[in-house]
């Protein structure tokens, strides 16, 4: 039961390593410079020789850790790792620096005292004589990439121009930036050059469609949400309409203008009559009455009456003549003459 879990571990964990090994091997060695009289400074104002290191992949990788080494000795399979990161100068952590972004380039000072700051080694770089540097992996076993710098002359530097080395004179040192630019390099080629198999600019037009479905969708959510709205409104208007209250303001309307003609007869008549001014304005009521109610929708009005339905006389008349009165004491016994 506890193999396969430890199978897929140790999958995962070879697939990691892969993963983090691959990104190493996308940081090379891009220029270095051996005898600085004119070129860059320090934060210190010192001219040391330094190592340019580039990051040749689309993604950000943190150097942190690896080293830097001129010490052939190191290229014996034998020796020991503790025995290997003596002859080496590590790559500190505690620096944003190391993380290099995609295409991007650091500097690395030589020469120099590592309490200077993160990005100074205690790496020993002669300036008169051919010098191996080997970049090494954090685990101090595995090459990501070397160099053998020729002699320089002053201010002069070996860059990498994609697999071939060539040196550099002084006006065209390119510490921090790309090594060779052409400035009559056309937009298509200069795209083949730094992307030549496409990863980039796959990226970049899967990012824009992404991004454009994203518009839409929002821009359709928004719409949907709008017309929902305005259905909502539409049902509301259908369950209570507006139509009393328009219906409302024009008899207001149509009354005001009748009174404001009777008011103006009265007016060129030199008089109005009291009684017919309060005959208008009691009709002009009782219309308004009428025309609202009509147009409200749902009123049902209830008014009582007595039917009589249940009286019990009114139901018992029909057994009596309505001529003949009524004994409540007994039956009517008739008389003749022969009964004396």
């Amino acid at each position: 039961m506890n193999n396969p879990k430890l199978l897929l571990c140790g999958l995962l964990l070879s697939a990691s390593s892969a993963m983090f090994g691959q990104g190493a091997k996308n940081i090379r060695i891009s220029e270095v410079l051996t005898n600085n009289t004119a070129s860059i400074v320090d934060e210190f104002g010192n001219r040391e020789a330094w190592i340019e290191l580039e990051n040749t992949s689309f993604t950000t990788y943190n150097i942190r850790g690896m080293y830097f080494t001129t010490d052939r000795s190191v290229l014996d399979p034998q020796m020991s790792v503790p025995e290997r990161i003596k002859r080496m100068s590590v790559i500190p952590s505690g620096d944003n620096r190391t993380q290099i972004g995609g295409r991007q380039h650091i500097i690395f000072f030589s020469n120099s005292n590592p309490s200077q700051g993160k990005l100074h080694l205690s790496l020993q770089v002669p300036m008169s004589v051919p010098v191996w540097i080997g970049f090494y992996n954090g685990n101090a076993e595995e090459l990501i990439d070397s160099v053998t710098v020729p002699p320089l002359a002053a201010n002069q530097s070996y860059a990498r121009h994609e697999n071939t080395w060539s040196v550099k004179s002084a006006e065209n040192v390119t510490p921090g930036i790309e090594n060779f630019i052409k400035t009559d390099e056309t937009k298509d080629a200069k795209l083949k050059r730094e992307d030549p198999y496409g990863f980039g600019i796959t990226l970049l037009a899967m990012g824009i469609v992404f991004f454009c479905l994203a518009v839409l969708f929002l821009f359709f959510w928004l719409f949907g949400l709008v017309m929902r709205h305005i259905d909502a409104a539409k049902k509301v208007a259908e369950v209570q309409p507006i139509k009393a209250v328009t219906k409302t303001v024009e008899v207001t309307h149509d009354i005001a203008h009748a009174t404001g003609n009777i008011l103006q007869d009265g007016l060129q008549k030199k008089g109005i009559d009291k009684e017919v001014y309060i005959a208008v304005i009691s009709m002009a009521l009782k219309q308004y009455q009428d025309d609202v109610h009509d147009v409200e929708s749902g009123i049902i009005t209830i008014k009582t009456k007595d039917t009589g339905w249940s009286d019990e006389y009114s139901q018992m008349t029909h057994f009596h003549d309505p001529l003949q009165p009524t004994n409540h004491q007994g039956p009517t016994i008739p008389t003749t003459p022969d009964m004396k």
